[in-house]
């Protein structure tokens, strides 16, 4: 009787199994007959919300749950509808960050929203990576496109510290580079947007950034070539993100509500920059010490 019962629960579990792919394939064909047909809708930076729903989203959410094992705090503060900007530090080499705080945003937040990032030049000379980034909501880092997305009401996402924190050797992890000129305070002045600090503890330990081949950097036009402790030595198999334990913070919002004068004020501006600059590097302090560990459960 026993292995009669345990064979209709292994028989179960497997009808289960198959449903659950059947359901995947049929959601598969359905989408693919809809981009078909062109029945769908782009905004005027190129961000497609299907496409970015049901393709880019889910690849993305195997790193997120299973692969980094991302805890999220503070999330609530992020509004339900209505504009902010979410300024956070940046690392890692490869910018998984950006990814895993869109994926944070969206998945966490009860209204299941999207970020808008504002990247690079870099990013958007890219063939290939150029698409991907507009699509999935990506739009150039000026202060039109910012304020534009802000009076339209979107979650916009910002990384102030840029190349030089993305590229920052790993001695150097969890220290905040310069924010720049504080282009982000001036949009968020000027829009009366609350400006949300958020910290990223775990995407420096993903690619460990040891050197860096500068004479292939400027052949390939890159910001810097990524010497890891397994690329390029592996290969394509150095490319894979090492399994860090990641935790992301959502802190207090900082109102700016009423502030549109100071937007052209440069030591106002430099000032509100230092304050979520300094904001988030105490909230980093804080977090490695709740996370000792960088490859724990």
């Amino acid at each position: 009787m026993a292995a009669d019962a345990h064979q209709l629960a292994g028989d179960a579990d497997e009808t289960a199994e198959a449903d659950v792919w059947d359901g995947r394939v049929a959601r598969l064909l359905a989408l693919l007959r809809h981009r078909l047909t062109g029945d769908y809708e782009v905004d005027e930076f190129g961000f497609d919300r299907q496409l970015t729903e049901s393709v880019f989203l889910p690849l993305m959410r195997p790193f997120y749950r299973t692969w980094f094992r991302v805890e999220t705090y503070g999330i609530k503060h992020l509004p339900d509808d209505g504009p902010a900007l979410i300024v956070a530090n940046h690392s890692g080499t490869i910018a998984l960050d950006a990814a895993m705080l869109c994926v944070a945003v969206h998945d966490e937040h009860p209204a299941r929203r999207f970020l808008r990032l504002l990247g690079a030049d870099f990013v958007f000379r890219m063939p290939g990576l150029s698409e991907v980034a507009r699509k999935s909501g990506s739009t150039l880092a000026c202060n039109p496109d910012a304020e534009r997305l802000l009076r339209s009401g979107e979650l916009v996402g910002v990384f102030p510290e840029g190349f030089k924190g993305v590229g920052k050797p790993f001695a150097e992890r969890y220290k905040l580079q310069r924010f720049g000129r504080g282009g982000f305070v001036s949009a968020a002045l000027r829009t009366g947007t609350p400006i949300i600090p958020v910290s990223i503890v775990g995407a420096e330990e993903t690619y460990p950034l040891l050197g860096n081949i500068r004479p292939l950097a400027r052949l390939l036009g890159a910001p810097y070539f990524p010497v890891t402790p397994l690329f390029p030595w592996l290969g394509p198999l150095g490319m894979v993100p090492l399994p860090s334990k990641w935790l992301i913070e959502f802190g207090e919002p900082i109102v700016t509500e009423g502030m549109a004068d100071s937007a052209d004020d440069p030591m106002a501006v430099f000032n509100l920059a230092d304050q979520v600059r300094e904001t988030i590097q105490q909230t980093l302090h804080r977090l490695l010490e709740l996370r000792p560990d960088p490859w724990s459960a």
